[in-house]
């Protein structure tokens, strides 16, 4: 139940709890008919699950010799909308709530019973009590929500992330702060990220060297190679070919699904979304004007003479530059570096993930999955929303509007 409490925990109250089918006017019925009894409401939960409803009402003791009669007038009330009703006597509110207020979002495709009781054992164990239990979406992955007193964000995040994979789910855990929906910026990367491909990659199939080019690839994003090096040694292998080539490439982008959903619905909702890209500003800058995005930082592959020189200019946006530039964003949007979510899949964004207030290792390697606050291992760029609590219904929401 929420947290409304009356001024004094030994107050007699009645906990008056109605369940059968919904239907309209349950709540209002319920209340009108303890009205007539001058109780006051300490606190109010319903919950509605595939149409049967359960409605729990903790109200103050009627007036001395009534509640005998706030009982029968309850019970005939809910025969009468073909409900079923009880009604328990007690002393004052719910117990205090342990210190620690955290919220465990569970994402599963599907959710078995199974890792849904390894991760509530998980949190008692760590010295969790879960207050509460919400349904944030049913697709395109079934998501729940955790809220969670006693123990502290922190170790309850070590205790539940680590084997989360083993159980089939992807598991994130939050402070319960009113910062949570204030999270007002948004930096992903972009290769494998924002998109299905690794562009530099789209560029050397052009040039013949796409193997070449894969095979370097891969072995930085495992934090193999230093990325400025690798980085150089794959452009000199675009060396001469024709400028005509990036029109080609940003035809052959492909946003990840759920990538478009994601950014609309951010921005619907007030948040700034910017990309960090250890590929080029030639694509980039495509995607930011494409999608609307507020803030776009990359490499920038050198042309002259109307060809690719096999350079890159200016300054190299490699992992340390991905974690500098989430700073610079998030100053120069005003936001706190404590209330920025940061999105990525390689080595390279380690940095960025672990100076953002929310990092997320999306569909990422084992070394980015196991250093990340949480990982997301469906390919649905928007099921990140379900980590910042935007429920399914908010985002068809934003979309409807958006169509209107």
């Amino acid at each position: 139940m929420s947290a409304l409490q009356t001024s004094s925990s030994d107050v007699p109250t009645l906990l008056v709890k109605i369940f059968g089918k919904d239907r309209p006017g349950i709540t209002a019925g319920l209340f009108d008919t303890l009205a007539a009894f001058s109780v006051d409401v300490v606190d109010i939960e319903q919950v509605v699950t595939r149409g049967r409803m359960v409605l729990c009402a903790l109200v103050t003791e009627p007036p001395a010799g009534l509640e005998g009669e706030v009982r029968s007038t309850v019970h005939s009330w809910a025969e009468s909308m073909k409900m079923q009703a009880e009604i328990i006597s007690g002393i004052g509110d719910n117990r205090p709530r342990g210190l620690g207020r955290s919220l465990v979002t569970v994402l599963g495709h599907p959710l078995t019973a199974q890792a849904t009781a390894a991760v509530a054992a998980k949190i008692t164990k760590a010295g969790g009590n879960i207050d509460r239990i919400f349904r944030l979406a049913k697709y395109p992955v079934t998501a729940v929500e955790f809220a969670v007193s006693g123990v502290e964000t922190e170790p309850l995040r070590t205790a539940l992330v680590t084997g989360a994979a083993a159980l089939g789910v992807d598991v994130a855990v939050v402070d319960a702060g009113l910062y949570r929906r204030a999270q007002r910026l948004v930096v992903m990367d972009v290769d494998s990220t924002l998109i299905q491909d690794e562009v530099i990659e789209l560029f050397a199939a052009h040039a013949g060297c796409e193997g070449e080019v894969a095979e370097v690839t891969a072995a930085a994003m495992r934090g193999e190679l230093d990325f400025e090096q690798s980085l150089h040694a794959r452009v000199a292998l675009l060396a001469g070919l024709d400028a005509s080539v990036v029109d080609k490439v940003r035809a052959e982008v492909r946003l990840t699904p759920g990538a478009r959903t994601l950014i609309r619905t951010l921005k619907r909702l007030g948040y700034q979304v910017g990309v960090v890209s250890g590929g080029f500003t030639q694509v980039t800058d495509d995607l930011q004007e494409r999608l609307g995005l507020d803030f776009a930082q990359a490499n920038t592959l050198e042309i002259v003479d109307g060809r690719l020189t096999g350079r890159v200019t200016g300054e190299i946006v490699d992992r340390a530059g991905k974690a500098r530039l989430l700073r610079r964003f998030a100053a120069e949007a005003g936001v706190p570096l404590s209330q920025t979510v940061a999105i990525g899949d390689g080595a390279n964004d380690l940095d960025m993930l672990n100076a953002a207030g929310l990092g997320v290792a999306f569909n990422a390697k084992p070394v980015v999955r196991e250093a990340a606050h949480t990982a997301v291992n469906v390919p649905f760029l928007d099921t990140v929303l379900y980590l910042l609590g935007i429920t399914r219904e908010e985002v068809e929401a934003a979309e409807t509007h958006d169509e209107q």
